[in-house]
């Protein structure tokens, strides 16, 4: 299955990483119309363990994948993997209102 992230949450505190900020995910499955949101954790879990696959587009439809990664002290979180911009393309996703 793969999944689009449409939409992020964070918590308010300060983050060297503003990548560990983002609490929540929400997504949709393309294919079927399936949503949910989840927590980062269990998106990061979802990618590394069981082979998942998720992605966010920009506003002209290019797709960059979501991948998983780990600070210097092993806190997880996700970032995009290198595209041609030069914009954040998860913290320049929307507020989740959900």
């Amino acid at each position: 299955m793969s999944i689009k992230i449409t939409c992020i949450n964070k918590d308010n505190g300060y983050h060297a990483n503003p990548n560990l900020a983002i609490t929540h995910l929400g997504w949709i499955n393309e294919i079927d119309q399936q949503t949910g949101k989840n927590t980062r954790l269990e998106i990061y879990s979802w990618i590394k363990n069981e082979n998942g696959y998720a992605y966010v587009t920009d506003g002209r439809g290019n797709k960059a994948k979501v991948i998983t990664a780990e600070t210097s002290n092993g806190t997880k979180y996700l970032k995009t993997e290198a595209d041609n911009t030069t914009t954040n393309n998860l913290l320049s996703l929307p507020e989740c209102k959900i």
